[in-house]
């Protein structure tokens, strides 16, 4: 086993890998390394361009020549950041290794491997998180606090939005075994964690589905992935919720993200700016009236890492919200079998 010593001052920080440090994977690494809760000991990337640059820009930080390997070390934890198909799993083999687990999104491709990460993180006590970002938005929270403080009253009605202009750079992205689906895999699931989030985890009753691939119906046809999708569904209480995502789509602007949730006493919502997939502004509303409570400048991405890696350095301890990532995949497992 390769053993790390970190500089931890006063405190203990904990060492962590990272498997995958293309751009999404060095972000995370920065935010942690920002934010000085954990050091970044040791990377693995298969593709040997991208770790070339990495020992300069983290002194000391030692290139593994496989995920195994990395595992074999002195780490207190492992964040994932490599392709879908991988995140299930490489968070069941870290979480077995007895360290805890930072994964991007989805942290499996259904319900049975999710479910089967989380249970065994439970099994292990140890802290498993995964990275739905846009819950460490500034405007989010804003969003969240307003609903949950009970003043709009009743939420009757929700609608979720995530256009992306732009396509996925990757071509696993297109390929339904490894990445588990297309659109609604990649950009719907921050919209079901989002409502998750926001109502407290409510149960949802999926009315219909609709998921098309180049302007067509995929007619329940998973061995494609969907560029376009769109889903009715009721929650608890009667709430009613419109669901909609795409790639690709001509929207005159690289991005529309947008959460709106509509109450008996007025609503709230969470969008953002002038298609910017990083500025985000939370607005109340009051019949024709509008109060912004949130907006730009907020620097969040990577926040969530950030977070993961200062609960880890107080305390590497199973925590049951984890079992959000269950009801998220169960969901999505649901507006797919619902599909027309």
């Amino acid at each position: 086993m390769t053993e790390y010593s970190t500089d931890s001052g006063p405190e203990y920080r904990p060492k962590l890998g990272f498997a995958g440090v293309g751009w999404i994977g060095k972000s995370r690494l920065k935010a942690i390394m920002d934010g000085q809760a954990a050091g970044a000991v040791a990377a693995f990337d298969p593709d040997p361009s991208v770790t070339a640059g990495l020992k300069g820009d983290v002194p000391g930080v030692r290139i593994h020549d496989s995920f195994d390997d990395m595992l074999d070390s002195d780490l207190d934890g492992i964040v994932i950041a490599t392709p879908s198909a991988l995140h299930a799993d490489q968070a069941l083999s870290a979480l077995n290794s007895g360290k805890a687990v930072f994964c991007q999104k989805p942290l499996g491709r259904n319900r049975q491997e999710t479910e089967k990460v989380v249970e065994t993180a439970r099994e292990h006590d140890l802290l498993l998180g995964v990275d739905f970002s846009y819950r460490y938005v500034r405007a989010a929270e804003q969003v969240r606090k307003t609903i949950t403080s009970g003043e709009l009253g009743k939420i009757y009605a929700v609608h979720l939005i995530f256009h992306n202009s732009y396509g996925p750079d990757k071509a696993w992205y297109r390929d339904a075994a490894l990445s588990g689906g297309g659109c609604l895999m990649d950009l719907g699931i921050h919209l079901v964690d989002f409502l998750f989030w926001i109502l407290d985890r409510p149960a949802i009753s999926v009315l219909q589905s609709r998921l098309i691939s180049r302007g067509r119906l995929l007619n329940g046809n998973r061995s494609q992935v969907e560029d376009y999708a769109a889903a009715q569904f009721l929650l608890d209480g009667d709430t009613s919720v419109q669901l909609s995502c795409s790639w690709n789509l001509p929207a005159g602007r690289d991005a529309i993200i947008e959460a709106c949730f509509y109450g008996e006493n007025g609503g709230v919502s969470f969008r953002n700016v002038d298609g910017s997939f990083y500025d985000f502004v939370a607005e109340k509303y009051n019949s024709t009236a509008a109060e912004t409570l949130a907006g730009p400048p907020d620097h969040w991405s990577g926040r969530g890492a950030a977070v993961w890696a200062e609960r880890l350095a107080e305390e590497n301890k199973f925590d049951p919200a984890a079992e959000d990532y269950t009801n998220v995949a169960h969901a999505l497992d649901l507006l797919y079998q619902n599909s027309l």
